[in-house]
């Protein structure tokens, strides 16, 4: 089967949860799955999988976390063709720009040549029933496009 790279940024383990919410459906689906903060990775690492995905947070009013800053700069210069991406994201909605880090690295992924698995997810806070539902059905999905 595939091998899934997730990395995530996460403050408050909000954002942790929703990645091995993902990292549990898609290896329950068959697949090998690493899940990896993002200090302790390069965006180049995403060559070595058939699936990248990012699960980010966003801070305050709309700002990429600063530990995963780098990690998105250095995305834009990984080729990832061949590739399926996702992103995730936790924010809230009490801020204008809600989990605006989610919309930004899903535009870095289009400049690796990688292809979207699935829409993104958006998770406000902690993760619920419902988005749990979604979180899986996104594993399912980019599953589906390997």
């Amino acid at each position: 089967m595939a091998l899934a790279k997730i990395v995530y940024a996460s403050m408050t383990g909000n954002t942790e949860e929703i990645a091995d919410i993902v990292s549990n459906k898609l290896e329950e689906l068959g697949h090998d799955v690493e899940v990896d903060e993002c200090t302790t990775v390069d965006a180049a690492d995403f060559e070595d999988a058939d699936i990248a995905i990012v699960a980010t947070y966003t801070y305050g009013d709309g700002d990429l976390p600063d530990e995963i800053v780098d990690f998105y700069e250095d995305l834009q210069d990984v080729d990832l063709s061949g590739k399926i991406f996702g992103v995730i994201g936790s924010g809230d909605t009490f801020y204008d720009y809600f989990c605006k880090s989610v919309d930004e690295f899903e535009e870095q992924f289009g400049l690796t040549g990688a292809t979207k698995g699935a829409d993104s997810v958006k998770v406000d806070l902690a993760a619920e029933d419902e988005d749990i539902e979604n979180l899986e059905r996104f594993a399912e999905e980019i599953a589906a496009k390997f």
